[in-house]
């Protein structure tokens, strides 16, 4: 009776120990993650939970349009671990697209795209400048030429 006590402490001990050392590793890194991406000029934002973000109840555009409403024109949302600022005033839409036009043009930075897209060479991944310039401009002049589009029709 005693050797099936033994075992079952050190059983009860050999799971409890990861799970434990595993709370507290994760409660850290999360701790730690909210200290340095702490932003301070975001606009006001609803509360989210930790890792799933905000969730947005159906009919999205009503959800969007009570929030706008509850916390003004310009807020912000966390989509899963992503961070999204919404406009819903035309004017500011406007001065966000005409006078901070080039901070908005880039893509946000994913890991993958410096795997899977040679560093973020790629048309679809590069950050604006005159790198995309360029690649735009062979796209429109090769690619996407009448000519070649001609040839490609009877495809």
């Amino acid at each position: 009776m005693e050797e099936d006590y033994s075992t079952l402490r050190r059983l009860c001990y050999s799971l409890l120990l990861p799970c434990f050392v595993f709370l507290a590793l994760s409660t850290k890194f999360l701790l730690q993650k909210r200290k340095q991406g702490k932003i301070s000029n975001l606009p006001p934002s609803p509360f989210a939970l930790p890792i799933v973000g905000h969730l947005l109840k159906q009919p999205i555009q009503r959800t969007l349009h009570s929030l706008s409403e509850k916390h003004g024109p310009i807020f912000s949302l966390k989509l899963g671990s992503r961070l999204a600022v919404v406009i819903s005033s035309p004017s500011a839409v406007e001065e966000c697209f005409t006078k901070n036009d080039i901070v908005l043009a880039n893509r946000p930075p994913f890991l993958i795209n410096k795997y899977l897209n040679y560093n973020t060479t790629t048309m679809g991944t590069v950050e604006y400048g005159d790198h995309w310039r360029n690649l735009r401009r062979i796209s429109a002049l090769e690619i996407f030429s009448p000519a070649h589009l001609t040839s490609l029709f009877s495809i």
